[in-house]
């Protein structure tokens, strides 16, 4: 896929990896539109990189379908998410365990059914956010493993609807395989576990072996859109040491 004048929406795009992904998609030349809630770090973004923003809450159903009916983007990438409240299974209220249900698997449905009834035009692609805690568990951060396990499952249900009604949109799952210094979910995990580990948070953040920072995170991404190895594939884990790897191919 050639991403110059390519219309890209990405949510959560204001700070942290959807930062990084914006940064190398506007360098591709894309034509890229950020949505997110605060205002003032939108306005940011659309001065750094001149591109468009919409303040928007990705949980609000409305808005889904309105964004991508207006915008007709050929690249959705879901990025946004929240940072789930830590502590051990025992220490958890169910709001808090249910947090990132409540906005990651529930933006997750309405956008990705909004691609599906608007719908994206065939060729679209359709990038979902999910995590390493998919594959291994998160005992200190309450649903948020099962959460990110449910998104990776939904890409694969709405490629079974896309194939289904013949729409010609893919779903892709993204999954970071390490813990991220200096974006919001990742600062509280690494916080979290150091502490459990006795640890401090660079040695905690070392173990999973070459950083990989919102940059670099957003060129790995993009290689998944741009190189034609990976365009029909369905699951890919990220990794600084490794680069990308395709967990799941396509499925007929």
């Amino acid at each position: 896929m050639n991403l110059k004048d390519t219309n890209v929406v990405v949510t959560g795009g204001s700070r942290g990896l959807g930062l990084g992904l914006v940064e190398v998609l506007a360098a591709r030349g894309a034509k890229v539109t950020v949505i997110a809630r605060d205002g003032d770090a939108l306005a940011a973004v659309r001065a750094k990189f001149d591109v468009a923003v919409i303040s928007a809450d990705i949980t609000d159903e409305p808005e889904a379908y309105r964004i991508l009916s207006e915008i007709k983007p050929e690249v959705l990438v879901l990025n946004a998410g929240a940072k789930p409240p830590m502590g051990r299974l025992d220490q958890l209220s169910w709001q808090d365990f249910s947090a990132t249900w409540e906005t990651d698997v529930k933006a997750g449905l309405y956008w990705m059914q909004a691609a599906l009834k608007t719908p994206l035009k065939p060729g679209s692609r359709v990038l979902v956010g999910s995590s390493g805690a998919a594959q291994n568990g998160s005992p200190l951060s309450g649903g948020y493993a099962g959460a990110k396990r449910m998104l990776w499952l939904m890409a694969k249900y709405a490629n079974g609807v896309s194939m289904q009604n013949k729409l010609g949109i893919h779903f892709q799952a993204i999954v970071p395989q390490q813990i991220i210094g200096d974006t919001g979910v990742g600062d509280v995990g690494a916080a979290a576990y150091a502490r459990a580990a006795g640890i401090g948070r660079e040695a905690l953040l070392a173990r999973f072996g070459a950083p990989m920072p919102p940059r670099d995170f957003g060129e790995k991404v993009v290689s998944v859109l741009e190189d034609a190895k990976y365009a029909d594939g369905v699951v890919f884990g990220l990794k600084g040491d490794t680069g990308v790897t395709m967990i799941e191919g396509a499925t007929a």
